[in-house]
């Protein structure tokens, strides 16, 4: 693969309620106004649906991602979701299985996510629907081939749990040699936030690595040329960092695609 290519880049953004989403749009704009994508994750413990933070966040950016959650999502009931999608002009989802809800109120369903894309694909044909893959839920294989049934079922490319070591990347792309990938690339700085990652997630991290900024942004300069050599993408997970403090410097015009046809 030729190191021409230009990853399209998005930043993933945790949205709390809509002033605060604008003030970090308003951040992102004013440093990275070449970034034409956001992401946004749908938490329980906020009110504030990812799927009405993009609609929000396309007063100041032009695609926004909401993360459609299957476990709350009533398969029978679609409808109002699709319209809000198609009258809001979101032309892009992330489906994710997501954790049942912490609080016993808020509903849940057996939906899958191999089913949530299949239904959204059928009813909306020209929306490009993204899954998701977690390198550290399964083996190797098995998680390719829960990868291939999400694409089967319509599913555009895949967004990736965020990595920690491009080697395990490269087997992942060698494993998905031809599929639409946005590999995840966060910050891990404190030794409380790494224990997360090892012990809910089980996340794997390379020898070197130090739960360090400097060590983040490191790791985000070789994940672009990573992208760049294989024909992939990528989203930057900021987390409790400041973007601005992040990518500054790794994040330029000439590494960041400014038009993706959608």
């Amino acid at each position: 693969m030729s190191n021409h290519h230009t990853p399209r880049i998005s930043i993933e953004l945790v949205a709390r309620n809509a002033e605060a989403l604008r003030r970090e749009l308003d951040t992102l704009s004013e440093h990275f106004p070449f970034i034409d994508t956001v992401n946004i994750p749908d938490l329980t413990r906020f009110s504030f649906r990812s799927h009405h933070a993009c609609r929000v966040s396309q007063e100041r950016i032009r695609r926004a991602i909401p993360h459609l959650r299957a476990v709350s999502t009533n398969l029978k009931d679609l409808n109002p979701l699709l319209s809000f999608l198609d009258e809001a002009e979101l032309h892009e989802v992330l489906v994710v299985s997501g954790d049942a809800p912490a609080d016993m109120s808020q509903p849940s369903y057996p939906t899958s996510s191999v089913q949530l894309v299949r239904a959204i694909k059928a009813a909306l044909p020209h929306v490009q629907v993204y899954a998701a893959l977690d390198p550290y839920r399964h083996s190797l294989m098995r998680e390719r081939d829960y990868a291939f049934e999400k694409l089967d079922a319509g599913a555009s490319g895949l967004f990736t749990q965020p990595f920690f070591d491009v080697r395990l990347m490269q087997v992942y792309r060698e494993l998905l040699p031809d599929v639409n990938i946005y590999w995840g690339a966060t910050t891990v700085t404190s030794k409380r936030s790494l224990g997360y990652w090892q012990n809910r997630n089980h996340a794997v991290f390379p020898a070197h690595f130090e739960p360090t900024l400097a060590w983040s942004r490191a790791f985000a300069a070789q994940a672009l040329t990573f992208a760049k050599e294989t024909g992939t993408n990528l989203y930057f997970m900021p987390i409790k960092d400041d973007v601005r403090a992040f990518l500054e410097g790794i994040l330029t015009p000439q590494a960041c695609r400014p038009e993706v046809p959608v």
